[in-house]
């Protein structure tokens, strides 16, 4: 009976021992997967879209070809919604004309043909209820760990305040979802302008007029395109310094910042030797500037020397709004010599602090406000440095200058042999 009663005590610790064995539990650095980048298009149905002033086409029809194009060409695993407001009810009590907004298209993956059809099925009826319809959009988008992105296209400003569509977008980003409106005018209006800059200002957005078929399309594209390059982590805000000595030291990441008109912001990026610093940034133009402009990104030494300027410097164009720069020590111990260790680290491993300067050479029209400044970001990254081709040591320049001088001797003497024979052949 004891050996019975010992044999069922030993299988059953074995049995636990198994079952506890049999299935690892959980750790908590398994990452989820990453959200897909969601965006929701907003598109005024009103009665103003009837206006025939787009390439002598209705605005309506000029933006259900910009949607079509759009849906075709929609990048993979990017969920599209659709909201319209303004579209159904073609009546004059303002009250139920300033609730006229619905979603035609559920946010998600999108069934191409069915979303087109709802888009053609569309025809200009109602009022302008923009604050309610972005209300709506925020909801439709959920919230989550990516930025969500709306692109707000109108040819008018909202006609039925309150909510006035400014308070609105400043309600969104002050509760922190993690919200952009991108805006986009079919309408040369100057308030419809102002009213729309305020909505993308508020949230980080952009404002682009579209005046062709040609610019509704690429910007809606563009920024669809921009909401599948989202992040798994939000851009964090930081504030550049007004000269090297005083700015952010950055790790790897995603950076949002503001620039004002032709300024320089500077951050410090700390670099390893055997490392390469890979950096981009892009400005938003969201609001009327001069013809000429451009974005300038460059690496100096915290001493001023300039290690490497963007690859679109010199280029000789003049409407840079992006550019980017790789830049790695060739020789690591010279630079140290001059520049120093990173604060804190010593020996032949310590980083080298390399400065960034982020200047642009953008001016405000007439009448255009200049605070706050044009939404920047900058992007940081630093990898491994990839090795070079194989070349041979040419022993800091004199071992090039007696190849050259020996092949120039050469080549003389050549020409010289040459020119004689043909001399030769000649007179005989």
């Amino acid at each position: 009976m004891i050996y019975l009663r010992r044999s069922a005590a030993v299988l059953s610790g074995l049995l636990m021992t198994m079952a506890l064995l049999g299935a690892p539990p959980a750790t908590a650095d398994e990452e989820p997967p990453p959200e897909p980048p969601k965006v929701e298009l907003v598109l005024d149905v009103s009665g103003s879209m009837r206006a025939r002033d787009i390439d002598g086409r209705s605005r309506i029809a000029v933006a259900q070809q910009a949607f079509n194009e759009v849906v075709d060409a929609l990048p993979d695993n990017t969920q599209l919604g659709i909201r319209v407001l303004g579209a159904t009810y073609p009546g004059k009590d303002k009250k139920i004309g300033c609730q006229d907004t619905q979603q035609i298209v559920p946010v998600g993956p999108v069934d191409k043909n069915q979303a087109k059809a709802a888009v053609a099925t569309l025809r200009p009826t109602g009022f302008t209820p923009v604050g309610l319809a972005l209300r709506a959009a925020a909801q439709d988008l959920g919230t989550g760990a990516t930025t969500r992105r709306i692109v707000l296209i109108t040819d008018g400003e909202d006609t039925c305040a309150p909510p006035d569509p400014c308070e609105v977008a400043r309600e969104l980003a002050a509760q922190g979802t993690r919200l952009v409106v991108d805006t986009l005018g079919l309408a040369p209006d100057e308030k419809v302008r102002r009213q729309l800059l305020c909505i993308a200002a508020a949230t980080g957005g952009t404002y682009t007029a579209a005046q062709s078929v040609e610019e509704l399309t690429g910007r809606i594209k563009q920024l669809v395109d921009r909401a599948r390059d989202t992040y798994t982590q939000t851009p964090a805000l930081v504030g550049g310094g007004e000269q090297c000595a005083d700015a952010p030291l950055l790790a790897p990441g995603v950076y949002t910042d503001r620039e004002r008109f032709s300024e320089h912001r500077w951050y410090r990026v700390p670099v390893r030797p055997g490392q390469e610093l890979r950096a981009s940034v892009s400005i938003a133009l969201d609001r009327p500037v001069n013809r000429d402009y451009g974005v300038l990104l460059r690496a100096t030494a915290p001493d001023g020397r300039e290690l490497v300027r963007g690859a679109d410097a010199g280029s000789g164009r003049t409407d840079i709004l992006s550019a980017g720069l790789r830049w790695s020590a060739t020789d690591p111990d010279d630079e140290r010599e001059d520049d120093g260790p990173a604060d804190g680290e010593s020996g032949t491993d310590a980083p080298v602090l390399v400065c960034l300067v982020i200047s642009n050479s953008l001016a405000p029209q007439a009448g255009t406000g200049t605070n706050p400044g044009m939404p920047v970001e900058l992007t940081i990254d630093v990898v491994d440095s990839a090795p070079g081709p194989g070349a041979p040591d040419l022993g800091r320049g004199w071992l090039l200058l007696a190849l050259l001088t020996v092949a120039g001797l050469l080549t003389g003497l050549l020409a010289g042999l040459l020119t004689r024979w043909w001399v030769a052949t000649w007179r005989n």
